[in-house]
């Protein structure tokens, strides 16, 4: 059963994103007013080191007033290619420089509101290459073993999904395991 947009205006909008409401109509020709977020992609990255360890940040989150271990992640710029933004943020954010990028997954974290598209890549080397810039992004930086992920992800310390996704994904990759019981 597919929902048609009939059309499209916008409510509100700034540099990060737009709200714009759309008339959708259902497959019973019924019609709905339906609120919608566009945002700019955003690229996400980590490293993987010879250790099996995953570089993350460890960050509260003011909207669910919520710690947890994330991903460095950010806005692609206009006309800026995802992975070389994905490499920014990381540096950014870690300190860290990755070496060659490998897209691990592209995923939309709430597709039924937003068109928000999340590109995650992850490398397997790295330098450090001085303190963060964005050092107010996160509390601490932290090599975390990969084989303690599935258990972070069951209490609840990866409460992001894009990120518990990420971090299952390169589990299973890196590890070779199944991540579920």
């Amino acid at each position: 059963m597919q929902w048609t947009k009939q059309n499209e205006q916008t409510v509100y909008e700034n540099r990060w994103f737009t709200v714009n409401l759309a008339d959708v109509e259902l497959p019973d020709g019924r019609h709905l007013d339906h609120f919608l977020i566009r945002l700019r992609p955003v690229a996400v990255a980590t490293v993987v080191n010879e250790a099996n360890e995953v570089l993350l940040l460890w960050r509260h989150r003011f909207i669910t007033d919520s710690w947890g271990w994330e991903l460095a992640a950010g806005v692609v710029e206009d006309g800026e290619d995802i992975a070389r933004a994905a490499a920014r943020e990381l540096e950014e954010e870690t300190g860290w420089r990755p070496g060659p990028l490998h897209h691990l997954m592209s995923v939309e974290p709430s597709n039924g509101l937003t068109d928000a598209r999340h590109h995650i890549y992850w490398s397997d080397e790295g330098e450090f290459i001085g303190h963060p810039v964005d050092d107010f992004e996160s509390d601490r930086r932290e090599w975390v073993p990969l084989k303690l992920v599935p258990d972070m992800v069951a209490r609840g310390e990866v409460p992001a999904a894009n990120m518990a996704a990420a971090l299952l994904m390169l589990h299973h990759l890196r590890l070779g395991q199944d991540v579920l019981p």
